[in-house]
């Protein structure tokens, strides 16, 4: 499962930048003409609500759950979380969830 989740990392950072870098070098780091598109049509409200939604229920297991097993470095998938978005911070929590689980089991 480690490979399968790094690879997920990987795609989960470079697929999201691959569909909006073209929108940033074009606009630049324009955060209200981003905000405005992204609230311009009940589609795209629906889908940014969802991911909103869903980064705020990541977080809040990444704290939980990564407190319950003892594990260290959360605030790393939760800043992967805000900085790309649920597609590394999830991935990335379950990599070093596993890796956690590993290492204790290998004790």
């Amino acid at each position: 499962m480690k490979a399968f989740y790094i690879c997920m990392c990987f795609l989960g950072t470079v697929l999201p930048f691959a569909a909006f870098a073209p929108w940033l070098f074009s606009h630049g780091p324009n955060v209200t003409l981003l905000f405005q598109l992204a609230s311009s049509n009940s589609i795209s409200q629906f889908a940014w609500l969802d991911v909103l939604v869903c980064a705020l229920v990541l977080i809040a297991f990444i704290w939980h759950e990564g407190r319950r097993l003892n594990m260290s470095r959360l605030w790393l998938p939760s800043l992967g979380t805000c900085l790309v978005g649920v597609s590394l911070g999830l991935p990335l929590f379950l990599l070093l969830r596993e890796i956690h689980i590993s290492d204790k089991h290998s004790l």
